[in-house]
């Protein structure tokens, strides 16, 4: 009797560590090759047809009086549907979006506001080492800024056009959008922007036709590369551009001092800015791919 119990537990625990095994096996499901990238792609969502995974890693961002230099990468990344016709625009074939998975849709990258708080920039002629010192006093403790940029709405108000984007006509990428200054006097909640009130940046890859005083400028496609079989489609050095988007004035800077601070910083940063007098510069790989591929290598590696 004892010996049959034996035998019934020894399938037991076999039976378990088999079935743990399974668990394990589908638990370390991953993406190979290039198609890592969409690890937070929401594929598996009814409506998501495509997933996309775009890192800029350089430009620029004219705010008001203020140019920022993008010196750390920010990323989007998530999916979004078939195109549609939107009715309020009916010129645009846009389709929706559909945020990342680890809720990081847009990454937030603080960006060094060049001369701080105070705004001191040395003269263009000034020896690299004068350059370093005045960046080394007033961008750094209680006069350091930085901006960050972050979405001002919800992931599905975001909107692109795959075939704008592709073509280089017409806007590519519409995103809401808010800037938080950050600096010790600021307080945790100085934004440029809010949800009530976005910046909205009608991005292209094409020519802007901005009102005066900005003059029109040229983006790029970039690179057309092609990975895994042609299954990814990527755009190495895209440049996406708009200079038509106006800003709002800064608000809830200083914290219980923002009556006095806001006003400082909208005089020191020249806000609220009108259309016209702000550009944005993004320079970008941008990688795109089929729903259906990212979970066809998914399920090819488990």
């Amino acid at each position: 009797m004892r010996g049959k119990w034996a035998r019934v537990a020894s399938l037991a625990l076999a039976f378990v560590t088999m079935a743990m095994l399974s668990i394990v096996s589908v638990a370390s499901a991953e993406l190979t090759g290039a198609f890592t990238r969409f690890g937070f792609c929401p594929r598996k969502a009814p409506e998501v047809s495509r997933c996309v995974y775009s890192v800029t890693d350089g430009g620029e961002v004219v705010l008001g009086s203020k140019t920022v230099p993008i010196v750390k990468p920010v990323t989007l990344q998530g999916g979004y549907t078939r195109p549609n016709f939107e009715e309020e625009s009916p010129e645009f074939l846009f389709s929706k979006f559909v945020g990342a998975t680890n809720g990081v849709t847009l990454s937030k990258a603080p960006q060094p506001v060049p001369g701080g708080l105070l705004g001191l920039l040395p003269p263009e002629s000034s020896p690299p080492l004068i350059n370093a010192l005045v960046k080394a006093a007033v961008e750094n403790g209680l006069t350091g800024v930085s901006s960050t940029l972050e979405l001002a709405r919800p992931a599905n108000e975001i909107r692109l056009s795959e075939n704008h984007l592709a073509e280089g006509e017409g806007v590519a990428l519409v995103l809401p959008l808010k800037a938080r200054l950050e600096n010790p006097l600021l307080g945790s909640s100085c934004y440029v922007g809010s949800s009530a009130n976005p910046i909205y940046w009608e991005l292209t890859t094409g020519k802007t036709n901005p009102p005066l005083p900005n003059e029109s400028i040229n983006g790029s496609t970039g690179v057309i590369n092609f990975l895994e079989g042609a299954a990814i489609i990527e755009a190495e050095d895209a440049v996406l551009i708009d200079n038509a988007w106006a800003a709002p004035e800064a608000d809830g800077c200083g914290g219980l001092l923002s009556a006095v601070m806001d006003p400082i910083i909208n005089l020191a940063s020249g806000l609220p800015a009108k259309a016209g007098t702000n550009t944005a510069i993004l320079k970008n790989d941008i990688s795109e791919t089929t729903a259906d591929s990212v979970n066809e290598n998914d399920e090819a590696n488990p």
